[in-house]
């Protein structure tokens, strides 16, 4: 079976994981992605540190090679390799890639064909282009963060999976998608400018609350919003044994059954309604939620996941990681898969949740050492022993 993207060769010069992913999904889809890697001095690296590298999530599908482009036999090589690449993926502040000679004007000139993608945290124009962040800040500056929390405290803070993950890498790897996809009617390749604030905003944009800002005028705060954890059926309630029980019964049918499923049914009359968007739960819908906490508090966490079992509500038990990756509908979906690695042995890595039936990802091998695979690079372009050894005396490779 012909992977999806078997033929597109991608450079990637990433930086940090999010800039990374966008390669790993073309990776998992069958593109060559080949890390340039800075070389590291030859630093020896406990077994830890090796266990830990090919264990990389982002990196895995990926050769890596050691490349100085801060030397003119590296910018050199990198140009060389520039001309035969479908993608080149970069994740440096603007600018610095022109610095080195390989920004998208000269590699284009080079090579037409070239689908450049640059993430950075606020773009390649505008008065902040060079200031430093990361995603939290994108998330205190995009307005998201304003809105997470109770009312009067601190605003909760998440994974970076927001800013980082879904906004930059996620677009990132769309956009180059798209890109390829016009090339093959066009026969040209194009440039495009990630920023991790912008899409933080745009995913913003997509979610109830804000959608409704700009038709009433209404500027969601903490505490409030369908999505808020005030409203009795939607939040978080504690059971027994400690544990929390998740009820996401937005719609007021699934509303009404949890009601009932619980032996409350009076409290049917709580459901989701037009003025939850814009404003704080009232006194009524905070007594409710406070007596459903009451119900839940009466048993287990186990006992309600089995209560609920084959009910039409939404409803689910906070997970532990480790519980995730045990659950059965887990391993039948296989969304945690394994590797073997010949000097490390298995490597386990989270699946691809993308199914395609004609061109499905594979993960074929584990995250590279860095520098795995300078010489095998450096080879198929004629470079000798002789020449890859000096290349390593001067530095520009490890």
């Amino acid at each position: 079976m012909k992977a999806a993207l078997q033929g597109i060769r991608v450079l990637e010069l990433g930086r940090v994981p999010p800039a990374e992913l966008p390669g790993m999904m073309l990776a998992d889809m069958g593109a060559d992605v080949l890390k340039i890697d800075m070389p590291t001095g030859s630093m020896a690296r406990s077994a830890a540190d090796e266990r830990f590298e090919v264990h990389s999530h982002t990196n895995r599908n990926k050769r890596s090679m050691t490349l100085n482009l801060k030397t003119s036999e590296g910018r050199e090589i990198f140009l060389m390799l520039a001309r035969e690449a479908d993608v080149i993926v970069e994740g440096f502040r603007p600018g610095v890639m022109e610095k080195l000679g390989a920004g998208y004007a000269g590699i284009a000139a080079l090579n037409p064909r070239i689908v450049y993608c640059s993430l950075s945290g606020f773009g390649q124009e505008g008065p902040q282009r060079a200031r430093p962040a990361h995603d939290l800040n994108f998330l205190a500056l995009s307005g998201a963060l304003s809105t997470w929390g109770r009312p009067g405290a601190s605003p909760d803070i998440p994974l970076n999976l927001v800013a980082d993950y879904g906004g930059a890498s996620m677009h990132g790897a769309l956009a180059i998608m798209f890109a390829l996809f016009a090339r093959e009617r066009s026969g040209k390749g194009q440039y495009i400018d990630i920023a991790y604030l912008d899409t933080t905003i745009a995913l913003l944009a997509a979610t109830p609350n804000f959608r409704r800002m700009f038709s009433s005028g209404y500027v969601p705060r903490p505490g409030e919003g369908i999505f808020s954890g005030t409203y009795p059926y939607y939040t978080l309630y504690a059971t027994a044994d400690s544990r929390w029980l998740s009820v996401a019964c937005s719609e007021p049918p699934l509303w009404r059954n949890f009601c009932e499923r619980v032996g409350l049914p009076e409290l049917a009359r709580f459901a989701r309604q037009a003025a939850h968007y814009t404003r704080p739960a009232d006194a009524g819908e905070t007594a409710a939620r406070e007596a459903v906490q009451q119900r839940i508090g009466t048993r287990d966490c186990a006992a309600w996941e089995q209560h609920f079992a084959g009910a039409d509500v939404c409803v689910a038990p906070v997970r532990s990681v480790a519980e995730m990756i045990d659950d059965g509908h887990a391993r039948e979906r296989g969304l945690v898969t394994e590797v073997d690695h010949p000097a490390h042995g298995p490597v386990r890595h989270f699946a691809s949740p993308l199914r395609l039936s004609e061109s499905p990802p594979a993960i074929r091998r584990a995250a590279p050492m860095t520098g795995e695979h300078t010489a095998e690079v450096l080879g198929a372009f004629q470079f000798d022993s002789a020449r890859i050894e000096a290349l390593r005396a001067n530095g520009v490779i490890d």
